[in-house]
């Protein structure tokens, strides 16, 4: 694969994350690997956009939750504009909806924070050898909403994924804030998605986004 790193050559390491101690703690236990090397460090998706730009590593690894936006959003803006670079979210957020957003992000692994030493740095070393550490199950449900046809209605298919999937949690009556929970954004993101699916839809309020959704679906329950 064009995208993996050969044994043998040194892995280059990008860190994202809000907290330096989190960082550090991090970096201190890859770089005791010979051939793991950190080559950069951000604590914001703006500084990291950046910085990843400038150094392009084998592999940054990305927090969910950011000062000014998340992880998976900047996964899927890494992969676009460098797809050598693969990703791995390591995170303390635990959502069957935020694994399946990174699995649509095109991320290689979803780890929580959780996760021990050993098991890290097999994971470091499985995915920038090409594999994917995501449960298969994710990967079908993500496939299947990336191929939900909006025949029935071209509204729906001027939708964006991710306002896709904000639509579906405000039919299931979901907050900002909760929807914000559920998928790793910062609630004041979630606003800008709600104001622009709106537009898209021709509708003024949540409410009739709602009554559109369940009546598009046949009032059927939402699987993220």
């Amino acid at each position: 694969m064009a995208d993996t790193v050969d044994r043998g050559e040194m892995v280059r390491i990008f860190l994202v994350d809000d907290h330096e101690v989190v960082r550090r703690g991090i970096a201190g236990i890859l770089e005791a690997q010979p051939d793991f090397r950190i080559v950069g460090e951000a604590g914001t998706v703006r500084d990291a956009a950046a910085r990843i730009a400038a150094t392009v590593p084998d592999l940054a690894i990305l927090d969910v939750r950011l000062p000014d936006g998340n992880g998976i959003d900047l996964c899927r803006h890494i992969r676009q504009e460098h797809p050598t670079v693969r990703c791995l979210i390591l995170t303390a957020f635990d959502d069957d909806a935020a694994v399946i957003a990174a699995v649509m992000a095109d991320a290689a692994g979803y780890l929580l924070k959780s996760v021990h030493t050993a098991d890290l740095v097999n994971s470091v070393r499985a995915v920038v050898t090409g594999h994917k550490l995501l449960h298969p199950s994710a990967r079908q449900q993500a496939t299947q909403l990336m191929r939900a046809a909006p025949a029935d209605d071209p509204r729906f298919g001027s939708l964006s994924l991710r306002e896709r999937q904000i639509l579906s949690l405000i039919a299931d009556a979901l907050t900002n804030r909760q929807i914000g929970e559920r998928l790793g954004l910062a609630e004041k993101t979630v606003k800008n998605y709600v104001s622009t699916m709106l537009s898209k839809l021709g509708f003024d309020h949540r409410t009739q986004a709602a009554v559109f959704e369940i009546e598009r679906t046949g009032g059927s329950a939402h699987q993220l």
